[in-house]
């Protein structure tokens, strides 16, 4: 089963189609007029299916058990054909297409259970997934091209020799997985040098990352520093970083990650551990990328 612990809760969606094609009229009639000798076909189909798209990780291996927070199935008679239709929704970190195949075929399996006394001739066909919605393909990676990011690793140890950075370097290999280049600087973790390091920063870079300082020590003093130069703090972000931290381990909540705007360059604060920094980057990438189309829509808008 893979593993999907990196993924973000989105809301999904997935449609999926079966066919059931009977071989006379008089069987389109009988259900119609509910006189189907097993009971209402369209009605037993559906408790079928409902049951169908709910039991899927219990039949298909490696399908995740997941919340079903929506089924819906309808039905379409055209001439000899029924197109049995299945929408299914969650709010969850992968997809129900494979519940809504499931659940198709299984209302079609049900119907053809059904029809069988009274027509010899059914067959199914034509189960396939219509429509997903909630994964990638519905949020594709913003353009990175003109990002220029630089990270400031905020850490009396590494700057005296004591410790080696590890956190810095582990940013900088995700950035590159969106080939982004960018430097590491380490500094003290002081006010005075983490101001003007990202004032320096700016001058040529839209994208900073500090790491360290976040904690509640007396020398956690990244977020002071930060606060007086930010115009906008994006509030969501912050709390997406928690929320995905705290979800994965009870002390994330003392966590004091920063996210906000200096002008139109982006700025992340992430705590000085190797697991807070990975935890964080996933909480909020590649969408944080987003930012930068919109501050280009702007610019764009103000003339």
């Amino acid at each position: 089963m893979l593993d999907i612990t990196r993924k973000s809760v989105t809301l999904r969606t997935a449609t999926a189609q079966a066919i059931v094609k009977v071989s006379k009229q008089a069987t389109i009639d009988a259900i119609k007029s509910d006189n189907v000798p097993k009971g209402n076909v369209f009605a037993m189909s559906k408790a079928a299916g409902l049951l169908g798209v709910k039991k899927t990780a219990d039949l298909l291996p490696d399908c995740h058990p997941m919340p079903i927070e929506g089924t819906k199935i309808d039905y379409q008679i055209n001439g000899l054909e029924i197109t049995v239709s299945v929408l299914v929704k969650t709010i969850y970190k992968t997809g129900v297409e494979v519940e809504a195949m499931h659940g198709a075929s299984i209302v079609a399996l049900n119907m053809y259970d059904m029809l069988k006394p009274i027509d010899k001739g059914i067959e199914i066909s034509t189960i396939k997934l219509m429509e997903k919605t909630g994964g990638k393909s519905s949020f594709k990676t913003p353009d990175t091209s003109a990002v220029k990011a630089g990270i400031v690793v905020c850490s009396d140890r590494v700057s005296k020799g004591v410790a080696k950075d590890r956190s810095g370097k582990l940013i900088q290999e995700r950035l590159q997985e969106y080939d982004i280049v960018s430097e590491i600087v380490v500094i003290p973790d002081e006010i005075d040098h983490i101001q003007q390091q990202v004032k320096k920063i700016a001058t040529y870079c839209n994208f900073i990352l500090l790491t360290g300082g976040t904690g509640l020590g007396p020398r956690d003093v990244t977020p002071e520093a930060l606060e007086p130069l930010l115009d906008k703090r994006i509030a969501g972000a912050e709390e997406k970083i928690r929320r995905y931290g705290q979800d994965r381990m009870p002390y994330a909540m003392l966590s004091r990650s920063v996210v906000g705007m200096m002008g139109n360059c982006l700025i992340i604060a992430l705590p000085g551990s190797s697991k807070g920094v990975k935890e964080s980057l996933d909480a909020v990438l590649p969408h944080i990328f987003h930012i930068f189309s919109i501050i280009k829509g702007e610019a764009h808008d103000n003339g």
